[in-house]
């Protein structure tokens, strides 16, 4: 109750600066293009009903992408950082390609998946899949070699090694991935909502630009935000009951 009031009165702090700084820019800029927060939080009650439905729809695309690249990427990213073999056969291949900006391919999926979900959250999911495969890879291959070997040495097979050793170890670093890929999810999102969507927080905000009616674009803006802070804080209630004994004690 205690961490809840804590992260409670956090957020509050940070709202409270960042409206200030927001005020204070829009007053110096003195552009319709940016309505001071006031306007925008007051549209953004006002639109609630119209945002929800497009949240929801914005939400399960992301949480739909992220859950598709992340039960991909997982496994394959530790087997391939426990075998030297395999790592020595794939990992040019990811490392070829992991540096392509993914969000290239949006075309190339609108073309052959519609107009639907499915192109964004193939995009997304993509994004999300190598973010995850090279954390996972990495943190299985830093396992400590004594700690494998203390295992087996009570008669371990090799998926005890996994599910007793490997798994918890790089559990910390692939949620740290995972953290890191839902800003990265959320961009993509908007993106692809803008360019090919009828609806989602992406296309609310594009339409509303459109439109010329900037304190719906903005509260749109604030809606992204807020989802961000819902996935955001969703993974770490994930990850405190997944790693329990990183907060042993504390």
């Amino acid at each position: 109750m205690k961490n809840v009031a804590s992260k409670l009165l956090g957020y509050a702090a940070a709202v409270a600066v960042l409206l200030v700084a927001w005020g204070a820019i829009a007053l110096a800029i003195d552009s319709p293009a940016l309505p001071g927060p006031v306007l925008a939080l007051t549209e953004f009650v006002t639109q609630l009903p119209a945002l929800v439905p497009e949240a929801i729809v914005s939400l399960l695309r992301v949480v739909a992408a992220m859950v598709l690249g992340t039960v991909l990427a997982v496994p394959l990213g530790l087997a391939l950082g426990r075998s030297k073999r395999a790592d020595a056969v794939f990992a040019p291949l990811v490392f070829l390609l992991y540096p392509i900006p993914k969000v290239v391919f949006l075309p190339v999926f609108l073309v052959l998946l519609g107009l639907g979900n499915a192109p964004k959250i193939v995009l997304i999911g993509l994004i999300v899949f190598f973010q995850i495969l090279v954390t996972a890879r990495d943190a299985a291959k830093s396992v400590p070699e004594p700690s494998v070997l203390s295992v087996r040495s009570l008669g371990a097979s090799g998926l005890d090694v996994a599910r007793h050793v490997v798994v918890p170890a790089a559990m910390p670093e692939i949620f740290t991935a995972l953290r890191i890929g839902t800003g990265t999810a959320i961009a993509v999102l908007f993106l692809a909502e803008s360019i090919a969507g009828t609806n989602g927080l992406g296309w609310y905000i594009v339409d509303a630009w459109g439109r010329i009616d900037y304190p719906a674009m903005f509260a749109g803006i604030i809606a992204m935000a807020l989802l961000g802070v819902v996935l955001y804080e969703a993974l770490n209630a994930i990850e405190s009951r997944v790693t329990r004994w990183r907060h042993a004690g504390r």
